[in-house]
């Protein structure tokens, strides 16, 4: 009765249950399979992955957990439902600040949270403490603050610069805002061309996506109206620019786990990486992999902020309650 109920788990595949677009992991997937011969069944779960591996148990067929965020990544870990890996593959090609300490989740790919301005603006260096100067009064747009993206930023200021000093300029951010904190990121450079707003922050991959995309659209007039700067942290020592991630961790009951360490083990290869430039505009974790040419000639090439992202994680909670107390949404 037991073996008919339980799916039988071949040596030859892996599967990965993951949050990602279908569109923007299926390459890497399918590159795996022609160098592998490994079969990848995979599960795209748009959301309540934790919720999902931890009712299935001991039983889930799930050997990859895939998602994006360092937050929904480190909620998979604290959810109980991954294990640690020693792979010296792993652990040479990502960064120590990018990676578990004890193996529990690897950084696949980075985001880097930039900086988008008028293109007819003389900017130098970019602080991000600056969106709070008085002189941007009126003319900063930006997404919810408590969408992930923004929520990680101020988790990484609070760790830069003291919980205090965030509340001052999470107030002051808010006070220069030229609308509502709402939208997606792609509308900071749709509002920037509409002579709404002059600044604003939002992801790197998206400037790959409006460049690249048909002469004649909208999203290519957005993307066309717009510079990046790279900003950095005023208590940052190294001068680097915050990142987000797409990243996994071996699921706790992975059935066919050699296979899910050697599909991570691909995914940080130099060809997988090249791939996630090419096809996500995404900064590549290895060093050395290059860039995508529009990425690398608009933004270029990306200094991480060392803060280990355990460390701003830590900080989430705390960085939410921050953004409701100074009413940054409403």
């Amino acid at each position: 009765m037991a073996a008919s109920v339980m799916p039988a788990f071949a040596q030859g595949e892996v599967t990965l249950y993951t949050t990602r677009e279908a569109g923007l992991v299926q390459p890497l997937l399918t590159a795996f399979t022609a160098t592998t011969g490994t079969k990848v069944n995979t599960v795209f779960v748009k959301d309540g992955l934790l919720e999902r591996v931890k009712a299935e148990g001991a039983r889930s067929p799930a050997d990859v957990l895939m998602t994006v965020d360092i937050g929904n990544l480190m909620d998979l870990v604290e959810g109980g439902v991954t294990q640690p890996v020693k792979s010296a593959g792993l652990n040479s090609a990502i960064p120590a600040n990018l990676r578990g300490a004890d193996g529990q989740w690897f950084a696949l790919s980075l985001r880097a949270r930039v900086l988008y301005a008028d293109k007819d603006l003389k900017l130098g260096a970019f602080r991000y403490e600056d969106l709070a100067d008085p002189k941007w009064k009126g003319k900063v747009c930006i997404r919810a603050g408590q969408h992930p993206y923004n929520t990680a930023l101020v988790a990484s200021m609070i760790a830069h610069d003291g919980e205090a000093k965030t509340e001052q300029w999470l107030q002051g951010v808010k006070a220069n805002l030229a609308r509502k904190a709402t939208g997606g990121d792609r509308d900071v450079a749709r509002d920037i061309l509409g002579g709404i707003c002059d600044v604003g922050l939002a992801n790197s991959y998206y400037v790959g996506q409006m460049k690249s995309a048909k002469e004649g659209t909208d999203a290519r007039k957005w993307g066309d109206a717009i510079q990046v700067v790279r900003p950095t942290f005023a208590n940052g020592k190294s001068g680097g620019t915050h990142v987000n991630i797409s990243g996994a961790s071996v699921a706790k009951n992975a059935p066919n786990r050699d296979n899910a360490v050697k599909l991570l083990e691909f995914l940080v290869s130099e060809s997988a990486q090249a791939l996630y430039a090419d096809a996500n505009y995404e900064y590549p974790v290895r060093k050395g992999v290059a860039l995508d040419p529009i990425i690398g000639k608009t933004i270029g090439e990306l200094k991480v902020d060392p803060l280990p992202l355990t460390e701003i994680a830590k900080h989430r909670k705390q960085a939410s309650v921050l953004i409701d107390k100074v009413g940054f949404d409403k």
